[in-house]
């Protein structure tokens, strides 16, 4: 009698584990091969149009995945506008600077005409980054997909997920640990700034009232050219390329830049001189597979931070807006 009840409690578990397993599915590599063979390879085709077009969409491709991902989960949220009852995450100081959103827009109504209502904003958002990544020269990183769009923005949160500039490397470090990255993942991920630019209000502190003696003496006339005002205009075209030796390659020369003081931000100097980072700073100084390595891992594990799956969320027919529910 005993073994009976042993068995069917046996199978109760099983089955509540089975209806579980349905409703929260895992993410899986090339989700979409049954609903949306081409998904894909439009969204990567996508993506080397714009390139080609705007070189500068591939950094936004890359920093959207970190200012998504990165709060709570990776579903998109970050590509909802403001509403009468929502602030959108894009318009937040904490999203200054980023753009190209509406390209986003544009890749998703190229896959809607293959597949309509069929792959998520969230989904776009983790390819793009992923194929922005190759076009700038850094490594092919396999990522799963299957995550479905949230229906909010996470504006109001912002502040007590995302790592600050500013902020000391035992926070950045704490912040990045809460989703499961380790420390050389973080600097690893850190060698993004490696592309790009920094507006100059993200500089001034540095230069103004007088210049951070922790700067590369060599380096300053050049971010005092470029940022000449104390109080720059927010919406001014006044920034400095992070790295002027390859602005436009993902590689592992932040390392050696950061090393010979000459990183832009506060967390930059930082991370090249905190004894807990700063061997890791090194190692990727000397070696770019090694950097590589290491940021694929990282941007592997933001990518899968806590998505919607299953039946969870929805899939949006316009990045930019939540269906309407009927």
């Amino acid at each position: 009698m005993a073994t009976k009840h042993l068995f069917f409690f046996a199978i109760l578990l099983f089955s509540a584990a089975s209806v579980f397993a349905e409703e929260n599915p895992s993410l899986v590599m090339d989700y979409y091969k049954d609903t949306c063979p081409q998904a894909e390879e439009i969204i990567k085709e996508q993506v080397k149009l714009l390139y080609k077009r705007h070189k500068n969409t591939a950094f936004s491709w890359l920093r959207n995945i970190f200012h998504d991902c990165f709060v709570e989960s990776c579903d998109a949220s970050l590509l909802l506008d403001s509403t009468r009852r929502m602030l959108s995450e894009k318009e937040t100081d904490r999203s200054f600077g980023m753009r190209n959103f509406r390209y986003i827009e544009t890749i998703k109504e190229a896959v809607e005409r293959e597949c309509p209502g069929v792959v998520s904003c969230a989904d776009i958002l983790v390819l793009s980054g992923r194929d922005g990544i190759v076009a700038l020269g850094g490594p092919h990183i396999p990522l799963k997909t299957g995550r479905r769009d949230g229906r909010k923005s996470r504006a109001d949160i912002l502040e007590q997920h995302l790592p600050d500039h500013n902020e000391s490397m035992s926070v950045v470090l704490e912040r990045f640990a809460n989703i499961g990255i380790n420390t050389p993942g973080v600097v690893a991920l850190l060698g993004s700034h490696s592309v790009g630019r920094t507006h100059c209000v993200k500089l001034v502190h540095r230069l103004y009232p007088e210049v951070d003696p922790q700067l590369n003496p060599e380096h300053v006339p050049h971010m005092l050219k470029k940022c000449p005002d104390p109080i720059p205009d927010p919406k001014a075209v006044q920034y400095v390329r992070n790295d002027r030796g390859t602005p436009m390659v993902l590689d592992n020369n932040y390392y050696r830049n950061i090393l010979d003081n000459k990183g832009l931000m506060l967390v930059d100097h930082q991370l090249a001189m905190d004894k807990r980072t700063k061997p890791y700073v090194k190692k990727m100084a000397k070696s770019q597979n090694y950097f590589f390595k290491e940021f694929a891992r990282a941007i592997t594990i933001l990518s899968e931070n806590n998505p919607l799956t299953g039946t969870k969320g929805e899939i949006r027919k316009q990045c930019n807006l939540a269906n309407k529910l009927h």
